[in-house]
């Protein structure tokens, strides 16, 4: 009955099917391993994190001894302290920042330490919508004098990440969209370092802002795009052998209609195995 797969039509098929498949299951089995290796990460970045974060806070300069360093690839989420004086005439709003499930705005107030370079300082968040500058008392000062501050290190944030709005241009004076150095040179007069912290005590009504993750090392969309494509090969391999049983079995019923005169017969170009051409000819010969 499907002898018709010997033929050299079907047996190309057949060697099509035995490269694809394994192909699409080499290729699924590559996507899943990117997956895992995403999910690897991510959970040493958290166990990285939480160690990070209990450690005792250490001088910034230890970290980010001038303006021009990067902040280390380990050093996210770092408690650092700083001594300094807070630049409250250029304070800077970040407006549309989410804070347990509420929008709200960031308070950051640049602090001048030795040799005149500024720290940005997330001081806290605010609920609401930022308020004008017609609104005295909305924002809580920041302390006047000389003062240490502690938080935690963060990288330099960049559009469409940890909540950072995808297009924050266009704001009004006095508000930032994103917290970077290079964001910030544009509005202050001195160098800025390239880090910025988020203060670990805030003043009333303040709210701490908790450190964010480093870049990279959370589950984002790249990695459930891979954990998609590991699906989609496994069905494309599934779905050739299905093709390949499904169009086999057709034909061998088309063969059976045509022996039986239901259906005109097979396209004569394509050869029969041998057996089967001999078999007509024997009925005719019986029933001559």
């Amino acid at each position: 009955m499907y002898r018709f797969l010997l033929t050299p039509r079907w047996l190309v098929v057949g060697v099509l099917v035995l490269l694809a498949v394994p192909f699409c299951v080499f290729m699924g089995s590559w996507q899943l391993s990117r997956f895992e290796t995403r999910v690897d990460a991510h959970k040493d970045a958290k166990h990285t994190e939480v160690q990070t974060a209990g450690r005792a806070p250490v001088p910034l300069a230890s970290l980010l001894p001038d303006t021009r360093t990067q902040v280390p690839q380990d050093a996210s989420g770092r408690p650092v302290s700083a001594t300094g004086r807070f630049d409250t005439a250029r304070q800077l709003l970040v407006p549309d920042r989410l804070l347990d499930g509420r929008n709200g705005y960031y308070v950051l107030t640049p602090l001048r330490v030795d040799g005149g370079a500024a720290l940005p300082v997330v001081r806290g968040w605010l609920p609401g919508d930022v308020p004008s500058a017609a609104e005295p008392g909305a924002v809580p000062p920041a302390p006047a004098g000389e003062v240490t501050v502690t938080g935690a290190l963060q990288y330099a944030e960049t559009a469409g990440s940890n909540g950072v709005p995808a297009a924050p241009g266009g704001l009004p004076t006095g508000q930032l969209g994103i917290i970077s150095a290079a964001t910030l040179v544009n509005v202050l007069p001195y160098p800025v370092y390239s880090g910025w912290i988020t203060a670990t005590h805030s003043a009333a009504p303040l709210k701490p802002v908790p450190p964010v993750a480093p870049p990279g090392s959370g589950l984002d969309l790249k990695a459930f795009q891979n954990l998609g494509y590991t699906g989609e090969w496994f069905v494309f391999a599934g779905f050739v052998v299905f093709m390949y049983f499904r169009l086999a079995r057709r034909e061998a019923e088309a063969r059976d209609d045509a022996a039986l005169g239901l259906v005109a017969p097979p396209d004569p170009g394509e050869p029969e195995p041998a057996g089967t051409a001999d078999e007509p000819a024997g009925s005719a010969a019986h029933m001559a």
